[in-house]
This record gives structure tokens, C-alpha cells and sequence, in this order.
């Protein structure tokens, strides 16, 4: 239905699609929307840390950043999920559990969402557009995102306990480590960032065809909120294709010609896609022949005393960088509550005096 609302859009409006002038101006008006939506790709993998981090999941900035901008692309394959899978194997590789993992992918796209609603609650409470609706989605979100709702419904999804000496499922369960330390205030916050820095995106397209108010600019955030938030929420569409353009051209079409907003959703799908392939292509550059995100990951994921336990593909592939810069084992660290034996050849000399029983324990005379 989307497509074909589309499709119908465009053959109604063509011939004002072709009074478009594209002019230098319009060029840089482009590149400077492709540098925001970039920006808001590469802010995104960072609020991820803040959420892992939320979660009891120590990950660095860095990593969380380069992880998510490799597995971003994927979202375009059929099914739009296969950026949310390379996200848990890659946390599951550097030592996450499997609930955590996925805990810690999940709440993105919901932290996502809520930042999407609040947005469009703020535009249309500015515009006078209807609040029931949103403000009820967002009220409903935010109270499931609290850790008294949250965590009980992780710790319901649990993995059998096995019994370390006969290896077999006991009766009591595994509880998941991660738990939602406190409310995800801060990720929300920066969600609600990422969102904004791709309507204004999407308005620096509109504002390169054709010049745009300042008066316009909150209502165009709001009209991309509302159609962003469904392009992620419909199933089955990859990256929100179609579901995007069909409702920002109803949203809009009544603010702004339909031309410039029909070229504006078509441009900007175009400049988001560039967005996010220059993104992943920058890091396969920095990296062209291994993961280093997961590779750098593993020591701040596991526990302390724990080597981290590489994959035989990724061991081959690193083992020169292994090799230069070797890991700490468990013999090398030493705990507050470990008594460390000297060597032999550090024991001090032992002197037995005639008649005398050496104490086998301490080395040291008897008595």
C-alpha cells in the first residue's frame, strides 16, 4: 500500500518534479545534510554504550560506535533484523551473556521510539495537532522502561543453572548478571538527539530544493518523528522503506509543495543510505581484514581472572596483533585474598642444628 501511494504521488507530480533547479547550492545544501545524518549514525553508536553500560555491560564508547555503525547496513536486508543479530553475536563473542545481550540490543529500538514520540508530542503540542495519541504511546513506553518493570520481566528469561560437578541442570535457575541499573534517563536523552539530528537532516534536504522558514522547522521535525517512529515499527519493511516516504508525503503535503516533499523523502532516503554505507566503509577501512571491535571488547567484557576466549576464524586472523600485544592471564593477576608461594629458589636457607627435626611445614627448626 505504501509503494503504491508512492508510486501514485509520483506520476500525479512529475511534471513538477521537473521544474526542480539543482544548483551548486543545492549541492552543498546536500553535503551538509549527508555530514548531519553521518553525525547523528556515529552520536547513535555511542548512546548504545550508555545503554549497555545501563545494563551492568562494561563496553567502551569506541567499541559500541564501531560495532554499530559495521552491523548498521545490514538493516536494509529483508526481514530488518539482521543489524539487531550481528549486534548480539557481537556481544556474545566478547563474553555477554545471551540475555544480556539481547536485553541490550532490544532496548535501543525502544529507547528509539520513545525519543521518536516525545519528539512528535513537542511539535504537535506546538502546532495544536492532537496529543491523545501520542502522549498516550509515550506514557505507556516510558513506564515499561522503568527497572521495577524491566527486570522482572529479564529475570523471567532465564537459562538452567548446571551443577559444576556433574555437569547437569539443577533446580534452581541461572539469573541473568545484567540488570537495568536505573532508569535509562540519560540514553533517553541522547535517543532523543539522535532523532533530532536526523529530522534536522531531513529538513536541510527540504531546505536545499527549496528554501525553508524557521517557522517550518519544528513541524517538519514533528511530520519525521511520527513518520521515522512507524518506518521502524512496521515489520517487514527494511529500514523502513516505503513506510517512511508514504507518511512524511501525508504529513506534509498539506504544509509544503508536493514536489519539493516528494523529491525531499526520495533525496533523503538517498543521503541516509550514503550516511550509513560512508560510516561502515570508514571503519572496514580502518579495519579491512579483522574485527578488532570484538577483539578489544573481550578483556573489559569478562569477569576479572577470566581469559577471554577468542574464536579459532579470529585468533588465525589477529595472530600477529595477538602476538605483539599478548593478554594478561590468570596467573599474572593476583587477588587481595591470594597468598602467593615463593619460588624454590627464593626460600631462605634453612639451618638444623645437631638433634634437631626440620618442621617439614615452615622449613624452618623445630623446636
Amino acid at each position: 500500500a505504501a509503494l503504491f501511494f508512492l508510486l501514485t504521488t509520483l506520476r500525479q507530480n512529475w511534471q513538477d518534479l521537473l521544474t526542480l533547479q539543482i544548483t551548486p547550492a543545492t549541492w552543498a545544501g546536500l553535503a551538509i545534510a549527508l555530514g548531519v545524518t553521518l553525525l547523528a549514525h556515529i552520536w547513535s553508536g555511542w548512546v548504545w554504550h550508555w545503554i549497555l553500560l545501563g545494563l551492568g555491560i562494561q563496553v567502551r564508547g569506541l567499541w559500541s560506535t564501531t560495532i554499530y555503525l559495521q552491523t548498521n547496513v545490514a538493516k536494509y536486508l529483508p526481514g530488518n533484523v539482521w543489524h539487531f543479530y550481528g549486534r548480539v553475536r557481537a556481544l556474545q563473542a566478547a563474553g555477554a551473556t545471551a540475555i544480556g545481550a539481547t536485553a541490550g540490543v532490544l532496548l535501543e529500538p525502544v529507547l528509539m521510539a520513545a525519543a521518536a514520540l516525545l519528539l512528535v508530542v513537542l511539535a504537535s503540542g506546538t502546532t495544536g495537532g492532537s496529543l491523545w495519541l501520542p502522549l498516550g504511546a509515550l506514557t505507556l513506553t516510558l513506564a515499561g522502561l522503568h527497572p521495577r518493570l524491566l527486570n522482572p520481566l529479564l529475570n523471567r528469561i532465564h537459562l538452567p543453572r548446571v551443577h559444576p560437578d556433574t555437569a547437569q541442570p539443577s533446580a534452581a535457575p541461572q539469573q541473568p548478571k545484567e540488570q537495568l541499573l536505573h532508569y535509562p534517563l540519560k540514553p533517553l536523552l541522547g535517543e532523543l538527539g539522535f532523532v533530532t539530528l536526523r529530522g534536522l537532516g531531513f529538513a536541510l534536504v527540504l531546505n536545499a530544493l527549496q528554501p525553508l522558514s524557521w517557522v517550518q522547522l519544528l513541524p517538519i521535525l514533528g511530520a519525521f518523528g511520527a513518520a521515522w517512529l512507524l518506518g521502524l515499527v512496521i515489520p517487514g519493511a527494511p529500514g523502513g522503506i516505503g513506510i517512511f516516504e508514504a507518511v512524511a508525503i501525508a504529513l506534509l503535503q498539506s504544509q509544503l509543495p508536493v514536489a519539493q516533499v516528494l523529491s525531499g523523502v526520495i533525496g533523503y532516503r538517498l543521503v541516509s543510505t550514503l550516511a550509513e554505507a560512508i560510516g561502515a566503509g570508514l571503519i572496514w577501512l580502518d579495519h579491512p581484514s579483522r574485527n578488532l571491535a570484538i577483539e578489544a571488547a573481550a578483556p573489559f567484557l569478562l569477569p576479572p581472572g577470566r581469559e577471554p576466549e577468542l574464536p579459532a576464524a579470529l585468533v588465525t586472523a589477529t595472530a600477529p596483533s595477538v602476538a605483539s600485544a599478548p593478554l594478561p592471564s590468570l596467573s599474572q593477576t593476583v587477588d587481595e585474598d591470594v597468598t602467593v608461594t615463593p619460588e624454590p629458589s627464593e626460600l631462605p636457607p634453612v639451618t638444623v642444628s645437631p638433634g634437631a627435626a626440620p618442621d617439614t611445614e615452615s622449613g624452618s627448626p623445630a623446636p
